[in-house]
């Protein structure tokens, strides 16, 4: 009889535990999380947003000559920096001259919005959520204005991104609310959201 009662005993206890581990058990603290990936990645607060870190920048460089009258000086050849964006900020909109992929490495999927030079809107979701059209990898046209935005609640994003040429900040336009909002009045929604 002992024994059978340490036997139920035993299944209740494990049984207990289990239901703790995977249902009641606390979830890390969001912003605890946050602070080490910034930590452990020694990242920066970036000027549009977000927290950054430049990663890789080519040792050859284009002349600027080859690159064209949009460019001043020369260029390296390629960039590369980590991007964190949390639910408590967002990326402003802005634009480059160059081409700028967006890698998706872990976090919660980020919301990418584009509006081309000739004003049209889209948006992209970056993430590993195939199944819903999520991508994980997906390139933004030089000259395109572009914003992201993390949707969920008390979450994060960390994401690479990849310019060639190289980044330069005299290639970087972080225009004013106003200034945006005269370029592309028929979408103040989403400027008025994603501007300062």
């Amino acid at each position: 009889m002992k024994r059978v009662i340490v036997f139920v005993f035993i299944g209740i206890f494990t049984t207990a535990t289990v239901v703790y581990l995977l249902y009641w058990k606390p979830k890390k603290n969001m912003t605890t999380e946050i602070q080490t990936i910034v930590k452990s990645l020694n990242l920066q607060p970036h000027p549009e947003g977000g927290y950054f870190k430049e990663t890789y920048r080519s040792k050859k460089t284009i002349p600027n000559a080859i690159l064209g009258s949009q460019y001043e000086g020369d260029r390296n050849e390629s960039t590369c920096i980590y991007f964190l964006l949390t639910s408590g900020n967002f990326s402003a909109f802005h634009k480059i001259n160059q081409d700028e992929i967006w890698h998706y490495y872990k976090g919660v999927s980020l919301k990418l919005h584009i509006i081309s030079k000739e004003g049209n809107y889209s948006y992209v979701m970056i993430g590993n959520d195939f199944e819903n059209g999520e991508v994980p990898q997906y390139v933004v046209k030089g000259g395109d204005w572009f914003a992201a935005e993390v949707l969920e609640k008390d979450a994060y994003t960390l994401v690479g991104c990849t310019v060639a040429p190289g980044f330069d900040f005299a290639d970087f336009v972080l225009p004013k609310k106003a200034a945006l909002l005269e370029l592309f009045p028929q979408h103040s929604e989403i400027i008025e959201h994603l501007t300062h």
